[in-house]
């Protein structure tokens, strides 16, 4: 595919950048203040295990019952309005699960800031590819690794919060007031317009490409969404095995120290963050599907090796490369799905974060089966099958412009 080379952005294009990822920053720090509450709130509404579980998965399951609204939501106000309104909401949600005085009113506000949650990232994404199609050049994985720094932000806030003695209700009231503000003045800078403000464009590589005017969805295009999200759910597997059981792992079967296990989940989301930080050269130079399969077989191979050979060094370093190997998978999934021919504006993207929460929410139960049933060695072969199947899949993804 012939393209012109990319003009140098405009101010506004720079600060409409900027405003992306404020919102993106904004989207990874609220809910990260709440989660350090968790066991505090666990103790003061006096539940069980089993009640707390069924209370916390009420914040996933919002999000996969809205996920399908957030295109609808982008068509009625635009992707930048839908993605301040959603964060909003979903301040409002965390606010009022820290100060529930029940368990049922604890998973409701759950649930809503889950299913504000699912609009706002669909919004959000949906504004940054149009801000990365006004710049000629990927950038869209640099705002998904601000998102990472915005969950260590909040995270860090909420610490501060605890060790300075501050109640929930101060802590979480300052935390919603102070990134409300902040999307809003984003809200200012995002661009303005239609959001179908797509060009044409050919291919002659065989991959489902845009098309200008209206088009009725083909059989091809019904399985690249279907490929894409399972590359966007190859994705989030990853990250599910890293958050939920990698500290499990190396101090249960391997038997590190509390501290050095650890060091499984920190080096998988610190190497996915410098694949990110990184992803958007590596795109540009190479194209997503070549990145996406390099990473795919970096994942495979790092975590296979990882579980062949089981030390804690190793294993540690296979999270890193199963996390620098992932980093990419998400924003490129999103990114062709928003591009589909034959789809109203954000159908596409809604659609595959959609399936992809629903692979995320299935992904833990299927993991603790198989561990139940063998070892939990072998349920995290998860990680390299993920790797593998990005690998296998990555064809519908974009080769390098030419």
């Amino acid at each position: 595919m012939t393209v012109d080379a990319p003009s140098r952005p405009t101010q506004a294009e720079r600060r409409a950048r900027a405003a992306v990822a404020v919102l993106f920053f904004t989207n990874g720090a609220l809910f990260a203040n709440l989660l350090p509450r968790y066991p505090q709130i666990k103790a003061d509404l006096d539940m069980s295990n089993a009640v707390y579980g069924l209370a916390v998965a009420a914040f996933p399951a919002g999000a996969i019952v809205a996920g399908l609204a957030a295109g609808a939501a982008i068509r009625r106000l635009g992707s930048a309005r839908a993605a301040v309104t959603g964060t909003l909401l979903t301040g409002a949600g965390i606010l009022a699960a820290g100060l529930a005085d029940s368990v049922a009113l604890f998973a409701g506000a759950l649930f809503l800031a889950g299913a504000m949650d699912s609009v706002t990232d669909v919004a959000q994404n949906a504004h940054g590819l149009r801000v990365q199609r006004r710049y000629g050049r990927s950038i869209i994985n640099s705002f998904h690794a601000i998102w990472s720094i915005g969950a260590v932000a909040g995270g860090s806030m909420a610490a501060a919060a605890i060790a300075l003695g501050l109640s929930r209700g101060q802590h979480l009231t300052f935390s919603a007031g102070v990134f409300a503000i902040a999307a809003c003045v984003a809200l200012r800078f995002c661009l303005t317009g239609p959001e179908n403000d797509r060009a044409p464009e050919s291919d002659g590589d065989g991959v489902v490409k845009r098309s200008a005017g209206p088009a009725v969805p083909g059989r091809r295009t019904v399985y690249v969404l279907a490929a894409l999200v399972l590359i966007a759910t190859a994705g989030t597997l990853v990250e599910d095995a890293g958050s939920s059981w990698a500290t499990l792992y190396l101090s249960g079967s391997l038997q590190a120290s509390i501290t050095l296990a650890a060091f499984g989940y920190i080096a998988l989301v610190g190497a996915q963050f410098v694949g990110r930080i990184i992803g958007d050269r590596l795109v540009d130079r190479f194209g997503q599907r070549t990145v996406a399969r390099a990473g795919g077989l970096i994942a495979a191979v790092g975590m296979g090796l990882a579980l062949a050979v089981p030390t804690v060094p190793g294993t540690i370093l296979g999270f890193a490369a199963a996390g620098f190997g992932v980093a990419t998978l998400v924003p490129a999934a999103m990114h062709e799905a928003d591009e589909l021919p034959g789809l109203r504006p954000g159908s596409g993207l809604a659609i595959v974060s959609w399936l992809m929460r629903l692979g995320f929410l299935a992904s833990p139960p299927i993991v603790g089966l198989v561990t139940d049933a063998t070892s939990l060695r072998a349920g995290l072969l998860v990680v390299p099958l993920a790797g593998l199947l990005a690998f296998l899949l990555a064809g519908v993804l974009q080769p390098r412009h030419r």
